[in-house]
């Protein structure tokens, strides 16, 4: 007997699903322990879930993506922006705003430094930008 094709899609999306709930929990710093407290579904349902071994159910997803501070859409894979995987914004944007509108202004000067200043002026946490222009100093191209 065959498989029908929307069954090996749900098992792609159950995976898939798993690993974004994973990835939360860590980004989080959160143990499944924890989780478990902070939603009343045990602890061992939780490994499951993560595991792809289990179904989650629709309350205990919402529950799920209210302690993560994550988007049940983003959890789902449905939210575009949130396609990036990248669950580090979301504990960023967290931290922004707690922050004071100055503290705002500096914390968005950094990134940008780090973003844009190292690349165009070499200057930064590398080294290896540094050691290149002392090298250079006689106006002569390095290899």
């Amino acid at each position: 007997m065959t498989e029908h094709p929307d069954n090996d899609a749900d098992k792609k999306a159950q995976r898939e699903l798993a690993e974004r709930l994973r990835i939360s929990r860590e980004y989080a710093g959160l143990s499944q322990r924890t989780v478990a407290a902070n939603t009343g579904i045990p602890r061992s349902a939780i490994s499951d879930i993560e595991r792809g071994a289990r179904r989650v159910d629709s309350l205990e997803l919402k529950k799920l993506a209210v302690v993560y501070n994550q988007s049940v859409e983003y959890l789902l894979g449905q939210d575009a922006e949130a396609r990036a995987d990248d669950p580090s914004l979301t504990l960023l944007t967290r931290a922004h705003a707690g922050l004071t509108t100055g503290d705002q202004e500096k914390v968005l000067a950094f990134a940008q430094f780090l973003r844009f200043g190292q690349s165009s002026t070499g200057t930064g946490a590398s080294t290896e930008g540094t050691a290149a222009e002392a090298h250079s100093q006689d106006g002569k191209p390095q290899p």
